[in-house]
């Protein structure tokens, strides 16, 4: 993965991203190892983040790197005019990787052909969310010892959830039963189903939450994303329909643990927060290691040695 963007989860194999697993473990140990002293990060955001941004440059800055970019395109020379080619090709003059989120679909896959330097999908519209993906992983293989044979349910948004579509995919390596909750307006892409049949893997789907509660090991929420959708009709139809509260949680199993990319808006009740089930805070703080791993892989240092990581 030397020197190589990431844009989705297809461009790295299950061998690549097991290996960053291990590594953020280590991360985890002792996060603070300044091996990006001679790095500058460029973090490019075109559309609001907070977690991801954040953990980001905390990633970054307990390396040692240096971090630049912008938290509003209105900010950039983006509101002049400036193109993305132009944008992307003159940061690359200032850093040494870039970390990009945008609200167009296939814009990072396009900055990764035009930079001289590696690219950071951190998010395109409603396609690809390949780091929240690795944390995802991370977060599941904490909480369950094990990625194999599972049952992980999806629920709310599951037609414009970038971080379903890609921890979906990922997941059909590892036997995954899946479990998709939606309103009929909001179901799973048949692109992303294709992958699941192509691994002949079941997947079942409801339009109720409680039926779905006991039968699995992990419970992944999302919010109705309002920016998504072109009506505002039909958002408010959807809005509130999934909300999860903490007596439902329970007839679920002892190992049971409920996860969410955040920001949730109601979708989840504070008094979850409580429940020892409620893990999607600490989920948060896995990006953090995650994304060390991938800062370090991609930039080919060696959190031992100084050296290229054999990846």
């Amino acid at each position: 993965m030397k020197n190589k963007s990431l844009v989705s989860i297809h461009d790295i194999t299950k061998v690549d991203y097991e290996k960053i697993l291990d590594l953020a473990e280590k991360f985890e140990a002792n996060p603070k190892r300044k091996t990006l002293d001679d790095f500058v990060v460029a973090t490019l955001f075109f559309e609001p983040s907070t977690r991801t941004r954040l953990s980001f440059e905390s990633a970054a800055s307990r390396l040692g790197a240096k971090v630049i970019g912008f938290t509003d395109a209105a900010t950039s020379s983006v509101k002049k005019g400036e193109t993305l080619k132009d944008t992307i090709i003159t940061v690359s003059n200032y850093s040494d990787i870039i970390v990009m989120r945008h609200p167009k679909e296939g814009s990072a896959r396009y900055a990764s052909e035009v930079s001289p330097v590696p690219v950071i999908n951190a998010g395109d519209g409603s396609n690809q969310h390949p780091t929240q993906c690795l944390l995802d992983l991370y977060s599941i293989r904490k909480t369950q010892k094990t990625l194999n044979n599972l049952n992980i349910a999806f629920v709310g948004d599951l037609k414009y959830g970038r971080t379903v579509h890609s921890l979906v995919i990922a997941l059909t390596n590892y036997k995954t039963t899946f479990h998709f909750v939606s309103p009929v307006e909001l179901k799973l892409p048949s692109a992303v189903k294709r992958h699941i049949k192509e691994k002949n893997l079941e997947y079942y789907q409801y339009t109720e939450l409680e039926e779905v509660i006991p039968k699995v090991d992990i419970l992944y929420m999302t919010r109705i994303q309002q920016e998504r959708f072109s009506d505002p009709l039909e958002y408010e139809r959807v809005k509130n329909i999934y909300i999860l509260r903490n007596k439902m949680l329970d007839n679920a199993r002892k190992n049971l643990r409920v996860l969410h990319p955040l920001p949730r808006i109601n979708e989840i009740t504070e008094d979850v927060d409580n429940n020892p089930k409620a893990y999607y805070f600490s989920q948060a703080r896995n990006g953090v290691y995650v994304r060390q791993a991938l800062l370090t892989t991609i930039l080919g240092v060696d959190v031992k040695k100084g050296t290229t990581p054999q990846i």
